[in-house]
């Protein structure tokens, strides 16, 4: 077997991508966006009548409207798309500017599920995906209590994880690559290769700290730098790959070990995170901190420049 068939013997693997062609290639389970892949997807031609019709339909919405939902439909129509290509889900983004409020986050979430709704897809093929603050898993919190299924991404720490598991998130998405590129550019000298990639590290420490507990939300690791921390997360629940590194894995037919294995432990005791110690712990942690506000900036940013897309299509209309 090629290396991306021993790999789905061990982990679900989800493509991460907007572009359906990929999706169509890779028959993964799942798939997953952002503001950066859907702003990708949104420039090519193939996506170009889709948004005319969207934006079409919104030309009588006020002007501080429209531009919103003409986002969240293009989201949710790429989302439908992806669904008819796959068996399980796909995660949908809340807008990145929403992660420090509450009450915003699950007022978008409702109107994701919505606008799916609209289309005839039932929300248990759907994951809202929020950001890992505080905030943002509250709202999951709230979200789940209403059969909403949640993703928390930009995962960074223990805390952030097990923060979102106590809250019910149905998955967490912790990053892998973007841990390592923050120690590479503070340590540029040292070899962060297998088990020393600290983005390998976190994931790992997470997986077992969610099975010694035994917390059933999933664990899918992102944000991969290179094929070897793939391979080296071998086992986690879930594994969002880029079509690069899927080519990659299919071109491979070297064995594929497993690496992580759930552990059950009695002594694993759950101590209930509090709003106080979340913030100072992530305080406390300079990578986490600094890696999930720059998460946050750059989807905003992405996000903007859609919007000014968007703008500019509809003026030129």
């Amino acid at each position: 077997m090629n290396q991306l068939e021993q790999l789905k013997r061990f982990s679900s693997v989800v493509i991460d991508t907007g572009d359906m062609d990929m999706v169509r290639n890779f028959t993964p389970v799942d798939a997953t966006t952002n503001p950066s892949l859907i702003y990708k997807a949104a420039q090519l031609p193939r996506y170009q009548d889709l948004i005319k019709a969207i934006l079409h339909d919104l030309r009588h919405r006020s002007a501080s409207l429209w531009v919103g939902e003409a986002v969240d439909r293009i989201a949710v129509a790429l989302g439908k798309e992806m669904l008819s290509c796959i068996p399980g889900r796909v995660s949908t983004e809340v807008d990145a500017r929403l992660s420090f409020d509450t009450a915003a986050t699950v007022q978008k979430a409702r109107q994701l599920i919505a606008y799916y709704r609209q289309q005839g897809i039932d929300r248990e093929r759907i994951l809202i995906k929020i950001a890992g603050t505080w905030e943002g898993i509250q709202a999951a919190s709230v979200l789940e209590r209403e059969a909403i299924n949640t993703n928390i991404t930009l995962i960074f720490s223990l805390q952030q994880a097990e923060a979102a598991a106590q809250a019910g998130a149905t998955l967490i998405s912790p990053f892998v690559g973007r841990i390592l590129d923050w120690y590479r550019q503070r340590n540029p000298q040292a070899v962060y290769t297998g088990d020393q990639d600290p983005g390998v590290q976190s994931v790992r420490a997470i997986y077992q700290r969610f099975k010694a507990c035994g917390y059933a939300t999933v664990v899918m690791a992102a944000s991969f730098r290179d094929i070897d921390e793939i391979r080296n997360l071998a086992g986690c629940d879930k594994l969002t790959l880029a079509p690069k590194f899927l080519e990659a894995l299919l071109e491979s037919n070297e064995p594929l070990q497993r690496h992580l294995q759930p552990v059950q432990s009695a002594s694993s005791a759950i101590i209930p995170t509090r709003e106080q110690d979340f913030r100072w712990t992530l305080n406390e942690n300079a990578m986490a901190t600094e890696k999930l506000a720059e998460g946050i900036r750059l989807f905003t940013e992405d996000l903007r420049a859609l919007e000014q897309q968007l703008q500019q299509l509809k003026a030129n209309a």
